[in-house]
């Protein structure tokens, strides 16, 4: 059993882990021209899922390092109308830009065709501006794809996961990337550095059948 001391001292992780919490630190890293180059033959991928700490994490623990193939993964905005938009900016749904992971990976190891469906395994598509309880546009769920054939993979996953998953709920946009703009480093590895951090109810792995192509 819990001491009542024990009990208040695990309060202050409990509710920070179910309230988002909000900063207005400046920004870093604002230039997306300054981004790293690919490593040779590498690929990049482009997701909206809600809160951007849980999805980078979760692609993160799912594909692991550059041996199974996944290079990096940044935190950032994408889908707006504003140059250089800060997290507090973002917030207020005024810029139109979504919070987004962006991923750097390794096509001969892992297909976009899995990224895709790992997407739509581990975060709800079906709410239109929204993830458990977080709201706004910067909320919605989105695949920002980089070249003809990541719009094809993509069109036919979403609609075999709406088909055979989602019964037809899918709300998911899919465009195609716009200009990328790098997140703050405080949100770069944000649950890595805070364990107890937030972590949005609706960032899970759903244990789904395989689809069927």
């Amino acid at each position: 059993m819990y001491s009542s001391a024990s009990f208040l001292g695990a309060m202050p992780s409990f509710i920070h882990r179910l309230a988002r919490p909000f900063t207005s630190s400046a920004r870093l890293s604002l230039n997306p021209s300054e981004a790293a180059a690919l490593p040779s033959g590498a690929q990049r991928a482009t997701f909206a899922a809600g809160c951007f700490w849980g999805v980078e994490h979760e692609f993160r623990k799912h594909f692991g390092g550059a041996e199974r193939g996944l290079y990096d993964a940044r935190v950032g905005y994408i889908g707006g109308d504003v140059s250089s938009p800060s997290y507090r900016a973002v917030c207020s749904g005024e810029t139109g830009h979504a919070e987004a992971t962006q991923l750097t990976f390794d096509p001969d190891k892992i297909t976009y065709r899995q990224l895709v469906e790992f997407f739509y395994r581990f975060h709800d598509p079906t709410t239109r501006d929204r993830q458990g309880n977080d709201r706004g546009t910067q909320y919605r769920s989105g695949i920002f794809f980089h070249d003809a054939e990541q719009e094809r993979v993509a069109r036919e996953v979403t609609r075999l996961a709406d088909e055979q998953w989602w019964h037809g709920k899918i709300a998911t946009e899919i465009l195609p990337a716009s200009q990328w703009w790098d997140a703050e480093d405080y949100h770069q590895l944000y649950l890595e550095k805070n364990p107890y951090g937030y972590v949005c109810a609706s960032h899970y792995v759903r244990p789904l059948p395989d689809l069927k192509y």
